[in-house]
């Protein structure tokens, strides 16, 4: 193990954090809070610690596919900690696990709360809630990749150990030169949204905690009802990025360099709209007696599947008291997530269809045993290893979901709440059902119980093995 630059790579990251910390460091100047003291002196820690750490650069080259799955499950556990330390200097959040898992709930873009009511929170903390989802969206390793010259193997090993769906791929022969590309599609988009955010009458301040929400698909508010209580149309601006930052961002690269065609071609692209239309639709037809005409209905149902597929997590009204199908489809929604290469969560429309089509091999096998079918996808052949990637992935992921009902299922809530407590947060979309719903919260859970939903948090935004191997003995052997 290379632990010299895992070390070296973990001082970059708290330097990084330090920096970010600036923007609710500078709100809490602006809005004269006392609680901006804890961001400085978690600023000022973090580069005591981190300057020394990244001062001498690692002699050892070694850096192989353990030293990346360990240094992206250590970055983000390293990258929470801090995070969550001015909440708990503060007094905002003064119980140090229901701080962790605010924080995780925000780095992971999930969005689930501890919290009852955010208007009770300062303008600086609530400003860092929503900024952990910016930050952790696009992948805090995405973004130190674009700053360390390092070479060899080191980011691809990092890239493809914290990038979200079942492959990843270089635009560009360099992989830090893909990284600054999709950073730079990452903030036009941001500053796009924030603009029309602007034009719509929002204040800056919502504006902002809004667009990071969005951008990062993480749903944190800084309202009791979330985006209830905007107008039409900020909650019709908000639907339709929460549908864009789903779409796999190498899908804007082909847009962007004219490779129309190319773009067009994605499979999971126009499954994943499809299946936005089509359940948007149904829940429309299921609620239409709920609201005033079938114009809200539908507006309220796009906005609901968006934010759910999305796993972004926003909510314009209370969908758990929405009949029994519509609440289904959403829960459903909540295990498909969005593309793979985007800021969602979930399973991953790509993993949904290679399963599709691996189910559909088998039983054309079943009916003609000496054919030989390829499972293709984009009209080109999956590998075998992909295959059972994915088949291992889905395997792991039922395992963990029923572990961590039966652990949480010891607080004595309903299955219902159990349930979609695992689910949102292995996701990481954040509302669930039952006590968890849209106008509830987390708070309610025993503090073993957050750790555990913190644990899944992590494992779902980093596609469950990075934080599993460090459980194994031997990844922390010496070569």
């Amino acid at each position: 193990m290379n632990y010299s630059i895992i070390i070296y790579i973990l001082g970059w990251i708290m330097n990084v954090e330090a920096v970010c910390m600036l923007v609710p460091g500078i709100t809490a100047l602006i809005y004269r809070e006392k609680s901006g003291i804890a961001f400085l002196i978690t600023i000022l820690a973090c580069l005591a610690i981190g300057v020394p750490l990244v001062s001498r650069k690692p002699s050892k080259k070694a850096f192989y596919a353990r030293e990346g799955l360990v240094t992206t499950a250590l970055s983000w556990i390293v990258l929470s900690i801090v995070g969550a330390v001015p909440f708990v200097l503060s007094g905002a959040i003064p119980n140090p696990i229901d701080a962790f898992f605010e924080i995780v709930s925000g780095f992971t873009t999930t969005g689930s709360s501890i919290l009852s009511d955010p208007t009770q929170m300062p303008y600086c903390i609530n400003i860092w809630r929503c900024f952990s989802h910016w930050i952790g969206g696009m992948g805090v390793l995405v973004f130190i990749l674009t700053l360390l010259p390092l070479a060899g193997g080191y980011h691809m090993n990092l890239m493809k150990a914290e990038s979200p769906g079942p492959s990843v791929g270089k635009l560009l022969p360099k992989v830090q030169s893909t990284a600054k590309i999709l950073y730079k599609i990452y903030i036009a988009l941001t500053v796009a949204l924030i603009i029309l955010l602007l034009l719509g009458g929002m204040p800056l301040y919502d504006s902002l905690c809004a667009a990071f929400g969005t951008a990062g698909t993480g749903g944190f508010g800084i309202k009791s009802d979330s985006m209830g209580s905007y107008s039409l149309y900020i909650q019709i601006v908000i639907t339709i990025f929460m549908i864009l930052f789903g779409v796999n961002f190498n899908v804007y690269f082909l847009l962007l360099t004219r490779k129309f065609s190319q773009a067009l071609k994605s499979e999971e692209v126009r499954c994943y709209f499809f299946v936005i239309i089509a359940s948007a639709l149904m829940i429309t037809f299921n609620v239409r007696h709920l609201f005033d005409n079938v114009w809200e209905a539908l507006q309220q149902a796009f906005f609901q599947v968006g934010s759910i597929i999305t796993t972004t997590g926003y909510a314009t009204t209370d969908f758990n008291q929405w009949p029994a199908v519509s609440r289904t489809i959403l829960v459903l929604l909540t295990f498909c997530g969005a593309c793979a290469g985007s800021t969602g969560g979930g399973i991953k429309i790509s993993r949904l269809l290679l399963l599709a089509k691996s189910v559909r091999k088998e039983l054309h096998l079943y009916l003609h045993p000496n054919a030989v079918k390829k499972i293709k996808m984009d009209g080109k052949a999956v590998s075998h290893e992909v295959m059972r990637a994915t088949n291992i992935y889905m395997i792991v992921y039922l395992m963990i979901v029923a572990a961590s009902i039966f652990i949480i299922s010891f607080d004595e809530f309903d299955l219902v709440t159990n349930f979609t407590a695992v689910v949102t947060t292995l996701n990481n979309v954040g509302p669930g059902l039952s006590l968890i719903g849209p106008t509830g919260n987390f708070g309610i859970f025993s503090p073993l119980s957050k750790l555990v939903l913190s644990f899944d948090m992590l494992a779902g935004r980093l596609e469950l093995f990075p934080i599993l191997i460090l459980f194994l003995r031997e990844t922390w052997k010496k070569f």
